[in-house]
């Protein structure tokens, strides 16, 4: 697949950069791809899409405080981004000039010092740790690693701070495994009014656990999307889950997969991966779990926007990414907002 396949044109205001006044407020487009066809809708119209028996699968990773405004001795700003740790030493990304082996950088606060021990492929870095453990390192100092597009914090919006609104909002309410370096974003628009209205219609709702990387939402840089070379991440599906995927299945219910982290996790499990996957899901993806799709409107050029045309051609569309293009054209010129703080999607199949 061609990578200007997945090229359209977004006005830079369509783009969120905070939250919907609260969760449930934000929009849903509703999209039918076996019938070309699409809806207008609030998300608070979400449980009217499905049945009794029918099963939403969540994602309950919790976004640790990963990102970082780090300093040099000199006073040079180094942006530093966790991405995993094993014992002191983490794999992170960085952001700034003059980073060698040897440097030493330091909190905010001058309270906390990591020592820079070796350069990876791909922009990562080894990071050692002088004391304590990582997740306490970045309770202290970090905050919630929002977007780059985002831009708060970076001194290039007028208001250039992560609010506190952001370590509460760029968060499920069910969050509680602590691995992410970016939010499940489709499962951000859910209240507790919304999971009991759920839950008052007969759908039952299952978790798993994918913590999101960086790789996900990282720009294909090459000129076939199956040339791009994306990151593994890791996952847990329980026996409950397992279960209630088996009893869905001999029920007739439709399973749906509650944001692309989800789609990805379940869609890896079915075809034997364990623990962990780096399963790229194109167009021609035959799917075995997943038959319907949460998501929110994605970037250009990504492969989460392949994953969404796969799905618009499981769900009967004659060419995917040429139908999720028209809805996306209909999305815009509707003044959606798209990506992370934006409004969501859902792919629902023909109704048998």
């Amino acid at each position: 697949m061609n990578i200007s396949e997945l090229d359209f044109d977004l006005p830079e205001e369509l783009i969120a950069r905070y939250p919907a006044d609260e969760r449930c407020l934000s929009r849903l487009l509703v999209v039918h791809a076996g019938d070309g066809r699409w809806q207008h809708q609030n998300f608070s119209d979400f449980p009217q899409h499905f049945e009794a028996g029918d099963l939403l699968v969540l994602n309950d990773t919790k976004v640790i405080p990963a990102l970082l405004q780090m300093h040099k001795e000199s006073g040079g700003r180094i942006e530093m981004l966790f991405l995993r740790a094993e014992g002191q030493v983490a794999r992170c990304m960085l952001s700034g000039s003059r980073i060698r082996v040897g440097l030493e950088l330091f909190s905010a606060d001058n309270q906390g010092k990591v020592l820079l021990k070796e350069k990876l492929p791909r922009g990562e870095w080894l990071v050692e740790l002088e004391f304590g453990e990582w997740i306490s390192f970045l309770n202290q100092h970090g905050c919630p690693p929002l977007p780059p597009y985002i831009r708060r914090m970076r001194g290039l919006d007028n208001d250039d701070e992560i609010q506190q609104s952001d370590f509460e909002r760029y968060q499920t309410i069910w969050a509680k495994n602590n691995g992410s370096v970016a939010a499940p974003t489709a499962s951000l628009h859910f209240d507790d009014e919304m999971m009991s209205q759920l839950s008052t219609a007969g759908v039952n709702v299952g978790y798993l656990s994918l913590h999101v990387g960086q790789g996900t939402f990282l720009p294909i840089s090459c000129d076939t999307v199956e040339e791009h070379p994306i990151h593994s991440e890791r996952f847990v599906i329980g026996d409950d889950l397992t279960q209630a995927i088996e009893t869905t299945r001999i029920s007739g219910g439709k399973i749906v997969a509650g944001g692309t982290t989800v789609c990805r996790a379940l869609e890896a499990w079915a075809v034997g991966h364990q623990g962990e996957t780096d399963l790229m899901i194109l167009p021609g993806h035959p799917f075995n779990v997943v038959d319907a799709l949460l998501t929110n409107f994605h970037t250009p050029r990504s492969t989460l926007l392949a994953l969404v045309a796969a799905m618009a051609e499981r769900q009967g569309a004659d060419a995917g990414i040429d139908f999720v293009k028209k809805v996306y054209a209909a999305a815009i010129d509707n003044d959606y907002r798209f990506y992370s703080y934006g409004d969501a999607s859902l792919w629902l199949p023909p109704k048998s």
